[in-house]
């Protein structure tokens, strides 16, 4: 398995460089469709990107293994194989860099979505992925006098420019990727659109759907929310509404514990958009008793210590 040290190991400096720019539609299945294109670059631009990915590679010391509600520092990254991504579908996009994929004017160009710094040395490929900002939008624009200033004095900038910041969002090397940015990885990778499918899957379960009256509140809560969806994600993950035990304890237990969470003479949870949070906090086990204070705390995730 690909690990951090082999990250950090690859040969930058020895790597050939080149530069995708990528567009995306909505596909079948949640599964997203890249439209991919290579444009040429300076020797100038290539050794600012390598130094770039030195720079952003260099604060990372250690690595989180990918969750659905795990955070990352700035001196660790997230990690999740290859294959449970869509990544192969951006490594299979830029393998090819025939000249119908070259980028041939700014139409190529403008309202690209991220884009891909290529090093491949050795017969190993490293991609460094960037969403970009707002400078890759035809509409920004519009209506704008664009200046530059030289030679002491401001002049018109007829030609469009384009800028990222000079890091990244994630790596993709091998059989792994090494997120940077949580939030643009799922954005760029639709894994927001494979939460919303797994939670439609949570709401069909027998098990789910039978501890609730109804799940249209629940449904309204969540919403497109992407922690919430996060969140539910992670419910089913951890399985607990499907415990008997569990469920007897919570309905025993949740007005002590401060959770406003309502119940039925049948012992369902009648929810509400309101109690929402709550049911959440319950079902994820995340609202703990210290022993120490005696108080009760939300927690962002649970390791059991003993």
């Amino acid at each position: 398995m690909t690990t951090l040290a082999d990250l950090k190991a690859f040969d930058l400096a020895s790597a050939g460089v080149s530069v995708w720019l990528f567009k995306t539609a909505p596909g079948g299945e949640g599964r997203p469709r890249y439209s991919g294109r290579w444009v040429g670059i300076t020797d100038e631009l290539a050794t600012r990107l390598r130094g770039a990915v030195v720079k952003c590679l260099e604060p990372i010391a250690e690595t989180i293994e990918y969750d659905i509600l795990a955070q990352n520092n700035e001196a660790s990254a997230l990690t999740v194989q290859a294959d449970e991504t869509h990544a192969h579908l951006i490594s299979e996009a830029v393998a090819e860099p025939t000249p119908a994929r070259k980028v041939r004017g700014i139409r190529d160009l403008a309202n690209s979505v991220f884009c891909v710094a290529k090093f491949v040395h050795d017969g190993r490929t490293l991609l460094a992925v960037r969403k970009t900002d707002a400078s890759w939008s035809t509409r920004r624009t519009t209506g704008v006098i664009r200046m530059f200033f030289n030679d002491e004095e401001l002049d018109l900038e007829e030609k469009p420019g384009f800028s990222i910041r000079p890091d990244f969002d994630f790596f993709v090397l091998e059989d792994r990727v090494f997120v940077r940015s949580k939030p643009h990885f799922e954005s760029v990778l639709s894994y927001k659109v494979g939460h919303e499918t797994a939670f439609l899957a949570l709401k069909a379960e027998p098990a789910f759907a039978g501890i609730f009256t109804d799940l249209g509140p629940l449904n309204d809560y969540v919403g497109t929310n992407r922690i919430h969806l996060r969140r539910a994600v992670a419910i089913q993950q951890k399985g607990l509404y499907k415990d008997a035990a569990f469920m007897e304890r919570l309905l025993a237990e949740h007005a002590r514990m401060n959770l406003a969470i309502a119940f039925d003479d049948a012992g369902r949870i009648v929810p509400s958009v309101e109690s929402g949070r709550d049911i959440f906090q319950a079902l994820l086990d995340h609202r703990l008793e210290s022993r120490l204070t005696l108080g009760m705390f939300d927690v962002p995730s649970t390791e059991r210590v003993g």
